[in-house]
């Protein structure tokens, strides 16, 4: 525990003190990294990009981190939103759930759509956002490029949290209500400062979607440990040392003890510290890809960028010039 306790130190309160985390134990389905993890993930991510793309990147820092959470935002304007950030990958099988449709167009065969709505289209969307994010390289439209950008990371983020791929989202199945922030929230607020997230170079991917599906289904992997790791804390502590009240802003919370949270995290080994390192890279990549499908455009670095916090993008305005779009929703 001592060595933990060194290994995982105050990094996350040193760079983010000024932040405020109020989500710690918020009962729903889209929160994943919290702010830190996503916003640490887009920001580290452009550090893997090539010379070609790392200038643009590298300019617009502030609103791919700034605007790594957005698409929580828009939670509570677009009730389509919800469904973006999770899949209840039991509700299709047992693992490793080979028999899921990898495209959209089978799916939709396969399931109906408000069946397959209500238990979540994470990585269908991933893809989706992917295939914009090439046509906006196309088109030389900075907006949306930095928009989707920030968008594709907060997706492909979620989709290496565990508890982003079962319908046992918060342990409220298994009598481990408030597993969700425990995993995705406490654990980086409290350890994530020694994190080696050191990827290496971003990569052309040659199968995106088999990449992503990669992403769920390596989540799906860790689940069992996820929730057999906080058994064996309950069984370890006792129930009165489990959680403590905490200030968080201006609203006082009860969240977990950092005596239940290192060991939590000792029992999972390194999964989360694992889980980002992956995000990171594949984020890079996947950036570097869609610019290369596009055929590597010319990026100016010298465009004012984005309001950070206005409206998500036109995305009806946008699927008339989209040919890729097309070609994601039919399964090529």
């Amino acid at each position: 525990m001592a060595c933990l306790q060194l290994i995982f130190a105050n990094m996350f309160l040193r760079i983010f003190l000024s932040l405020s985390f109020c989500v710690a134990f918020i009962p729903t389905r889209v929160f994943s990294w919290g702010f830190y993890g996503h916003r640490l993930i887009n920001r580290a991510a452009i550090f893997t990009l090539p010379p070609e793309l790392f200038a643009f990147y590298r300019y617009h820092l502030l609103f791919l981190e700034e605007e790594a959470t957005a698409a929580d935002r828009r939670r509570g304007s677009d009730p389509l939103e919800a469904p973006r950030h999770f899949i209840d990958l039991e509700r299709y099988g047992p693992p490793p759930y080979v028999l899921l449709p990898s495209t959209w167009k089978e799916a939709v065969a396969c399931y109906h759509e408000e069946e397959l709505q209500k238990h979540g289209i994470l990585p269908w969307h991933i893809q989706l956002v992917y295939y914009r994010l090439i046509e906006a390289f196309r088109l030389g439209d900075v907006d949306r490029i930095l928009r989707l950008s920030a968008d594709l990371g907060h997706y492909l983020a979620d989709a290496h949290v565990p508890l982003h791929v079962t319908h046992n989202y918060n342990g409220q199945f298994t009598g481990q209500h408030g597993l969700h922030s425990l995993l995705e929230s406490r654990i980086p607020e409290l350890m994530g400062s020694e994190y080696d997230l050191l990827t290496g170079k971003a990569i052309v991917v040659e199968r995106v979607r088999d990449m992503i599906w990669d992403c769920i289904r390596e989540s799906a992997g860790h689940l069992p440990l996820v929730f057999e790791a906080d058994c064996r804390v309950r069984d370890s502590i006792a129930e009165d040392d489990w959680k403590v009240p905490e200030l968080r802003g201006q609203t006082r919370v009860m969240a977990y003890s950092i005596s239940y949270a290192m060991l939590y995290n000792e029992f999972l080994g390194n999964i989360m510290e694992e889980r980002m390192r992956l995000a990171i890279h594949r984020l890079g990549s996947l950036w570097f890809t869609a610019w290369v499908e596009a055929g590597q455009p010319a990026l100016k670095t010298d465009i004012k960028p984005p309001e950070k916090g206005s409206s998500a993008i036109d995305i009806k305005t946008f699927d008339r010039y989209s040919s890729q779009i097309h070609r994601c929703a039919e399964g090529n």
